[in-house]
């Protein structure tokens, strides 16, 4: 059973860049697929993005694309968030996620991934 924990969030102007991290622990990480997600007071928790276990596919919502970038470092046992050109509807608790055996980065439900970190937040002002 793999832990997950996020660092990296933080407080960022709009049009600034952020990066997040998720460690983890307790499996062998390239068994999982990865997967971040956001979500804010009052809603639902929305998927960002997801990189499978090689790290040569990822998927992204629309609203980041082009903005945000996944990756992972198989050697380090962690997953990265780049995120540049941040908005203000960006702020969010952000959530590192995992799923074991997937090969495809195709699953964007919250009940799709058994594995959650504690969230961090990201904060974007005006």
């Amino acid at each position: 059973q793999v832990q997950l924990v996020e660092s990296g969030g933080g407080l960022v102007q709009a049009g600034g860049s952020l990066s997040v991290s998720c460690a983890a622990s307790g499996g062998t990480f390239n068994n999982y697929l990865m997967g971040w997600f956001r979500q804010t007071p009052g809603k639902e928790r929305e998927f960002v993005a997801s990189i499978n276990w090689s790290g040569d596919s990822t998927s992204y919502t629309d609203s980041v694309k082009g903005r945000f970038t996944i990756s992972r470092d198989n050697a380090k046992n962690t997953v990265y968030l780049q995120m540049n050109s941040l908005q203000p509807e960006d702020t969010a608790v952000y959530y590192c996620a995992a799923r074991w055996g997937s090969v495809r980065p195709v699953y964007t439900a919250r009940h799709d991934y058994a594995y959650w970190g504690q969230g961090t937040q990201v904060t974007v002002s005006s």
